[in-house]
Formats: C-alpha cells, structure tokens, sequence
C-alpha cells in the first residue's frame, strides 16, 4: 500500500552520500538497490505472550518516569497532567533506515541507533498528545523501510511481522486501559499498522465507543474506499470525537505525484479502487476536513534546528491549506532543517509543524467526548 509516495525518501539517502548524478540516470532503479534489503525473509519468533507486561518494550508508558520522551514539552507549555483523562496509544514512524542490502527486513529489538531514532520521533510527535492523555508508545520490530520501495512478496511479509508485535502490544494497552477513554495516534509506517488496527480491532467492535479519535497522519487515506471499513469518520469539525484526522504535508510549488498516482493504483479497505475517490486531508490548524487556515491561527511548530538546544515553539509561521489533490500545502517553504524531501515534501515534519494545533486538537476532542 502507498509505496512509492515513499521513494522520494529514499531519494533524499541517496542524494545525501553523493550519488545525485548516477540517480538522475537510473531512478527508482538505484534507489531500490541500494535500499531494499538483499537476504530472504526469515519468519520473526513471535513475542512471548506476556512480552508487553515489561516496561522495556515501551519507548512510554505512565510508568516510565526517567527518560521518557513523550512527557517533553518544549518551552512555555503546561507539563502533562498528573492524572491524564485519557489513554494515548502511539505507533512511531519508520526508524530502521539501511543501505545496499546490509540489513534485515525487520528491525531487532537490540538495534540502538534504531531505538534513538525512535525515541526522537516520540519526544517531537507523541509529546503533543500528553496534554491529554498517559502516552504508550511500543518498541516493535518495525519494517525496514526497503519493505515500501519494492514489490517483493518479502516486503509484504515483514509489515505483516511488524503489525503482529504491534497488535499485542495494543492488546497490553487496552488490559492495562480498560475503562479511559482512548485517542489512537501515528505516522508514516506507524499509521500503516493504525489502519490495520481500526480495521481488525475496532470497526464494528464495542471498543469503538471508547476512541476519542485517531490521528492517522503521514498515509494517504481515502474518503469513499477506505474509511466505510474503518468503523470511524473522517473529523468534519474540531469539537468532533468519534473520528479521524489525516494530513501529508507540502510546501509550494509542490510534486505530490507519487503519492498520487499510488495511492490511486491501490484497492482500499472495502475492496473498492481507489482511483476516482478522495483523498483524506484534515486541516491541522482549524481541525476539519479540508478547508485553509493563515499562519496567524498556527498555535506553534517545533523548531529544532538549533543543535545542542531544545526545540522551541514559533508560532504563527505556517499557514495550511487543503489542496484538491489531497494533500496539504503549507505555503512557501519553511525552513525546518535537512530532512525535506524532494518534491518539497514536509513528511518527516507533519506533526512538527503544527505541534501547537495538535495539541490543542486532541484537548478539544477529548472534552467532546466527555460532554454530557
């Protein structure tokens, strides 16, 4: 699903180690040989029953005082609540990054730079979600991210190995939550494996009462084939729960292409073609489906460019707009450090520049849930 929209990331590798001529003659091609892993797909051993009962297969959890990413809060924002309302269950993006063919197709559960990169993407995405709820946040054998960039039957096998850790340790979650409300959040791989949930877990299930919302950010969704399978509606207003939010962020001019022209060659979740239907895009700023929003209303963007310095909060610096592709265009390019992708594509920052708006989104939506 959706794997090309992701080949502009690795582009962005290649390019990095100096490869920019041979790429503009061989494409795709390059790209997929450098980062696809070369061996077999080895079955993962599945996690013992009880794995998720240690807390040292949580990046967060509310037991986790020391080092926990999720409990940051940049400068001049309220710390999270001493008793959070809410249960917050987070997947984090794709981590496992390799090159010419050196890797596995899942991650290992001791791989530390893959953890610290993990453990980044909770401190700077899951962190907005702790104003109103306890973060849990899994380790899980995640798929490399080779798996989106080839057809192989292997690619499909580790995703399928990554959504199985994923799933028990969302089964942990709602044993130890077994009465809060619950908002479900992710992005780019993580959101892959939050859709699988919604879809096998939760449609149609009494569960569903109990999810505030769920933020499906970074993975093109559609209106018409997707969401009928999802058992939730796409989020028409701020003062909504019950619902789903997703964005993919752009600046202008931008090349949404790929994630396009994939997203349409795709079969959704209700068995329908994707193509002729509407992609889902939420504005950050003001909460509902599609629609604009100026920089003025943008409660903040974490800016980390300063190194050895904690991200600040900016406000007003990024507009949003809901283009008629799908996507979000947030105006001119913004400086947010070197991990913008070609295309001017914001997908590494989709939750950092509108950290403030999602903040506020997810406390919004959970009074909704809790009004009388």
């Amino acid at each position: 699903m959706a794997r090309k929209f992701l080949y502009v990331i690795a582009a962005l590798v290649v390019l990095a180690i100096g490869a920019s001529a041979v790429y503009a003659l061989w494409g795709n091609a390059l790209i997929r040989a450098v980062m696809v892993p070369r061996e077999p797909f080895e079955p993962l051993k599945p996690l013992p029953p009880g794995a998720y009962a240690d807390a040292k297969m949580w990046i967060a959890r509310p037991d986790i005082v020391k080092d926990n990413p999720a409990l940051w809060t940049p400068a001049g924002v309220a710390n999270p609540q001493a008793r959070p309302q809410a249960a917050v269950f987070f997947i984090h993006p794709t981590s496992y990054i390799t090159t010419f063919g050196g890797a596995h197709w899942n991650a290992r559960l001791d791989d530390s730079e893959t953890a610290a990169t993990a453990r980044r993407f909770v401190a700077s995405q899951a962190s907005a979600f702790n104003g109103a709820g306890a973060v849990w946040a899994p380790r899980y054998r995640q798929a490399n991210y080779g798996a989106f960039l080839t057809q192989k039957p292997e690619a499909d096998k580790a995703l399928a190995a990554a959504y199985g850790d994923v799933r028990q340790a969302f089964a942990a979650f709602l044993r130890a939550n077994p009465e809060a409300p619950l908002i479900l959040a992710a992005h780019s791989q993580g959101s892959r494996h939050l859709l699988e949930l919604l879809r096998q877990e939760i449609a149609g299930k009494p569960i569903a009462d109990r999810i505030v919302a769920a933020y499906v950010v970074g993975w093109p969704v559609s209106v018409e084939a997707d969401l009928p399978a999802l058992g939730l509606p796409a989020c028409a207003r701020r003062d909504q729960a019950h619902c789903i939010v997703s964005w993919q962020s752009y600046a202008e001019p931008a090349d949404p292409s790929a994630v396009v022209e994939s997203f349409e060659r795709k079969t959704g979740y209700t068995g329908r073609p994707r193509k002729g239907t509407h992609m889902l895009c939420t504005n950050p700023i003001t909460g509902a489906f599609n629609g604009k929003a100026p920089a003025s209303a943008n409660k903040g963007t974490l800016d980390a460019r300063e190194q050895g310095q904690p991200p600040k909060l900016v406000p007003g610096i990024v507009p949003a707009r809901c283009d008629t592709s799908g996507v979000l265009m947030i105006g001119e390019p913004v400086d947010m450090g070197p991990f913008t992708l070609p295309g001017n594509n914001y997908h590494v920052y989709d939750y950092n520049l509108f950290w403030g708006n999602v903040r506020e989104d997810a406390q919004k939506r959970l009074a909704a849930f809790l009004k009388p």
